[in-house]
């Protein structure tokens, strides 16, 4: 290693590898990441087109192999057992331990378990890890093998891992418990349209559900799930644990490393202590980011937060500034995309808009303040809209009357796709009685 400093990092996904990148690009750095789930970096995002037959595995690696020695990137497949920060080293589960000038945790999330009696039965399981999907792959190869799956939890997660598996024509019970799909997140339109568009692939659907309990045959397999409320008995081979994920820091517990629910952060995406740094779905931030929570699960924050560390570490402070909030999805056959603040209930002094097409798999909510008209955000379903666009119009504070009007400007490809500009416009008109002015 010489006289150049080392940089550990400690998880190999957008996160932890745009980090990586990064710290290459400005310095010459001694680096490695750490990660016992692949030695490779892949698309987390696209492990359910792996398993539907659109992908392979290796068609999920952004990098071809010989990218991390030719970039001088030191790739361990190892497990993290602790971390000494006075003497500065990493202990492996191998025990060998590793010397670093500075660490990045990066190590991202787990599935949620929430107590169930049988949820560590074998094929009771999440789908956030490459060892996920080979799982799901062993225990839900077709309806043979598994007559019956019960996904428990309707977030991003659920709609995928039902998506995943419809493919291979799997039956599939889908427990939310909520009154309609996503209703904490989606306005109550968003999220009625969606809990149709489930109903509409026959899955069944059981809203406002709980799970009670997982039941394990003689052979300490799983045969059956029991409801919370009900009490009725239902027959199933495999069981998806989808309840949202939590931070992947249990192996911290132990270390003079603060935590709360993930790794505590400033601005700088810096611990409590000199030299280590969280970054991705493990950070938390001492305090939200305007509207943002603490803790973000998402891609592009991951990419974000691993080029803000790697300025840093390389002696340009920088601090993290994610922008304007936005997001995008697939519920089944139906994109979802989201810019700026929609609310599942308009805040104090706020409003929702509201538009359905009648063939119901598109819809638009917008979101505005009522006496400025200042528009704070947009849903949409089955209509993509270009990014920088509606990052432009938030920026520059427009009102909801010039988005409207201009709502043409924004469609992503209006050569292939019809344009709802006007019967939007009309319906706003109709439904507030108030005509708006570019």
């Amino acid at each position: 290693m010489g006289n150049r400093k080392h940089a550990v990092i400690i998880g190999n996904g957008i996160a932890g590898v745009t980090a990586a990148r990064h710290i290459r690009k400005n310095s010459d750095m001694e680096i490695t990441i750490i990660s016992s789930e692949t030695k490779h970096f892949f698309s987390r995002t696209a492990l359910m087109y792996i398993y539907m037959g659109h992908m392979k595995y290796e068609h999920t690696k952004p990098y071809e192999d010989s990218f991390w020695k030719k970039n001088r990137i030191e790739l361990l497949q190892e497990y993290v057992t602790d971390i000494d920060t006075d003497q500065k080293k990493v202990a492996l589960q191998s025990g060998d331990a590793l010397r670093y000038d500075s660490l990045i945790i990066a190590t991202g999330s787990k599935p949620n378990k929430f107590g169930w009696p049988g949820q560590d039965l074998p094929q009771v399981q999440g789908l956030y890890s490459k060892q996920d999907l080979d799982k799901l792959e062993k225990k839900a190869p077709n309806n043979a093998v598994c007559k019956r799956a019960v996904i428990v939890g309707g977030g991003l997660i659920g709609i995928e891992m039902a998506e995943m598996l419809l493919s291979r024509n799997i039956p599939i019970t889908f427990l939310i418990r909520e009154d309609s799909f996503w209703d904490g997140v989606l306005p109550q339109g968003d999220s009625e349209l969606i809990t149709r568009h489930i109903f509409k692939h026959h899955v069944d659907i059981r809203l406002a559900t709980n799970l009670k309990e997982i039941h394990a045959d003689a052979s300490g397999n799983v045969k059956s799930i029991t409801l919370a409320e009900t009490g009725e008995e239902i027959q199933c081979d495999v069981v998806g644990l989808t309840a949202g994920v939590s931070p992947n820091i249990d192996f911290l517990k132990d270390t003079s490393i603060e935590t709360k629910h993930g790794v505590l952060v400033n601005r700088q995406l810096e611990t409590n202590i000199p030299d280590v740094y969280a970054i991705g779905d493990c950070a938390e931030q001492h305090e939200g980011i305007g509207n943002r929570r603490p803790i973000e699960a998402v891609w592009y924050t991951g990419r974000m937060m691993g080029e803000a560390v790697a300025q840093t570490i390389c002696g340009h402070r920088r601090e993290y500034n994610p922008g304007h909030w936005f997001n995008s999805a697939k519920f089944l056959d139906i994109e979802y995309q989201t810019y700026g603040w929609v609310f599942a209930a308009p805040r104090d002094g706020e409003t929702h808009f509201h538009w359905r097409h009648a063939d119901d798999d598109k819809c638009i909510t917008i979101s505005y303040d009522k006496s400025t008209r200042l528009f704070i955000g947009i849903n949409t379903f089955g209509i993509r809209l270009r990014h920088e666009t509606m990052d432009r119009w938030l920026t520059e504070q427009r009102d909801v009357d010039y988005v409207l009007q201009h709502l043409k400007e924004a469609n992503f490809d209006p050569e292939f796709y019809r344009h709802y500009e006007k019967e939007i416009l009309n319906s706003f008109t109709s439904q507030t009685n108030q005509i708006t002015n570019a």
